[in-house]
């Protein structure tokens, strides 16, 4: 059989050809009716995924609790029995009679009550020392002039009172004339004067009154 002519035999060429035209016609067919169209859909479904999870193996037992010791048996000691001792009588004993022997006491001295102690009389507090002393002496000093201002002026007597600052020495630091009569007549030579004095040292200061009178003397 000539198998080169068979491949050039028209008849076995149109078959072919006609089954792929209509192959065509098919799909073109499909594609115009939405057969394409609903494919497409079923492959657009969602697909579910199970998942499978992995068996986990079961744990292992727990180990055996550890063996109790066993504690041997207590032995309880007999309990011994108290055999009291025989009765021994003691051996009689031989009492002696008291020597007794007696002393003269000696004469008791008469008990004499001591008088009590005197009272301790203390002695009075000093008596506090006044603000402002007076009826002071001097010890030293002159006494003041008469001055010839008042001889002129016809004035016959005159009293001062002034007082006196001393200090520890029984000097005089300050004169002030509380009172004068007549007035401011005798004033200075009454300060003039008492600056001067001197009285006794009392070791502190203190204040010292005193009174001086004037009397005018017929020459």
């Amino acid at each position: 059989m000539d198998f080169a002519r068979q491949q050039r035999d028209p008849k076995k060429h149109l078959v072919g050809v006609t089954v792929v035209i209509l192959l065509h016609i098919l799909v073109i067919y499909g594609l115009m009716t939405g057969l394409a169209r609903r494919a497409v859909e079923v492959i657009k479904k969602p697909v579910s995924a199970t998942i499978v999870e992995e068996i986990k193996k079961p744990p292992p037992p727990p180990p055996p609790p550890p063996p109790k010791k066993i504690e041997p048996p207590k032995v309880v000691p007999p309990i011994q029995t108290y055999v009291p001792p025989p009765d021994i009588p003691p051996p009689p004993q031989i009492v002696e009679a008291p020597v007794i022997t007696s002393t003269p006491e000696p004469p008791k001295e008469p008990y004499v009550i001591a008088p009590p102690p005197p009272p301790v009389v203390e002695a009075p507090p000093a008596p506090p020392k006044p603000a402002v002393r007076r009826g002071i002496t001097r010890v030293a000093g002159e006494d003041p002039s008469y001055p010839r201002e008042a001889i002129k002026a016809g004035v016959q007597k005159g009293r001062v009172v002034a007082r006196l600052k001393i200090d520890e020495k029984g000097n005089v630091t300050d004169v002030d004339i509380i009172a004068s009569q007549p007035p401011r007549v005798f004033d200075r030579v009454v300060r003039d004067a008492l600056s001067g004095w001197k009285f006794r040292a009392e070791g502190e200061k203190y204040v010292g009154e005193v009174e001086i009178n004037f009397t005018l003397k017929d020459e």
